[in-house]
């Protein structure tokens, strides 16, 4: 599975952006895929999750509400739309995919994917 990502940039706290990842190599129907984002020095941390039945995932104290995960399979494309940013949210972004079937407790987890894009950097700064 190859994943390309795109989207990000420079926006001002509080404003939106949409993140894009397409996928191609596999039928979309057989993978589960994700967003993680990371910072310097951190690990790599779980923003989103939907799984080939559409089902979603987020990590809930980090999103509050603020992001939304969707696909078009149409378009073999995942989305993050990302709303209310603030300044903490900058990092680079890296859309995630697996053929494995995971169960919502293993979508957090980095070593659940197979398969890493090359990550989009958000930065959220006036």
């Amino acid at each position: 599975v190859q994943l390309q990502a795109s989207g990000g940039g420079l926006v001002q706290p509080g404003g939106s952006l949409t993140l894009s990842c397409a996928a191609s190599g596999r039928s979309f129907s057989s993978v589960d895929m994700g967003w993680f984002r990371q910072t310097p020095g951190n690990e790599r941390e779980f923003v989103a999750g939907i799984r080939r039945n559409r089902g979603t995932t987020y990590n809930r104290g980090l999103v509050k509400g603020r992001f939304t995960i969707s696909r078009d399979i149409a378009k073999n494309t995942i989305y993050l739309q990302m709303n209310s940013l603030r300044p903490d949210d900058t990092a680079v972004y890296y859309c995630v995919a697996t053929t494995a079937n995971l169960i919502t407790s293993s979508m957090s987890s980095p070593g659940s994917y197979d398969y890493w894009g090359q990550g989009t950097l958000v930065t959220v700064s006036s």
